[in-house]
């Protein structure tokens, strides 16, 4: 794991505790690396509620619920399914938040629609998810490592966007 992945993973860590949200995971081409951010930091067990890997499309729809139909109308690299796979992984846990990804790492497996480097990333709640397409191919490891890390930084930035804002925090003028 990157030194920014490490730093930010604690940014979330501060934020959770805080506030007793917790987060949850639903992996494919990245193999678990969004989970084993998150919990390399201490106490993450008070918000990290759980994750899964869902490698084929058989368990991404019976664990998460992803519908055929979306697979076959987009593919299992698509922006549908990551959306899919956040709305299955925040049933399963009962989490707050939750974060999906879902491509081609490589350094085989691509295709002229979804060529190696293509990995879908949404992060969400149960009122919002957003998403992230990266296109970028620099090898598996990198291809993995650096939608570890985006996926990462969009979990925190969207903590930040819906956190509640402290009632004794000062009126901006």
């Amino acid at each position: 794991m990157d030194i920014e992945t490490k730093f930010t993973s604690r940014e979330i860590n501060l934020l959770l505790w805080k506030t007793g949200e917790t987060v949850s995971t639903a992996e494919s081409c990245t193999g678990g690396n969004v989970a084993a951010a998150l919990t390399s930091i201490p106490g993450s067990s008070n918000y990290f509620k759980g994750g899964i890997v869902t490698y084929s499309d058989e368990t991404k729809m019976r664990y998460l619920g992803v519908n055929a139909e979306t697979i076959e109308a987009h593919t299992v690299y698509s922006e549908e399914v990551v959306k899919e796979m956040v709305a299955g992984a925040l049933k399963a846990f009962d989490s707050t938040y939750a974060v999906a990804i879902s491509g081609v790492a490589g350094p085989t497996g691509g295709t002229p629609e979804h060529p190696v480097g293509t990995v879908w990333i949404a992060v969400g709640n149960a009122d919002e998810v957003v998403t992230k397409k990266r296109t970028e191919n620099e090898g598996r490891e990198r291809n993995i490592q650096y939608a570890v890390c985006d996926a990462v930084t969009m979990l925190l930035d969207f903590i930040r966007a819906h956190q509640p804002v402290a009632e004794d925090a000062e009126e901006v003028k």
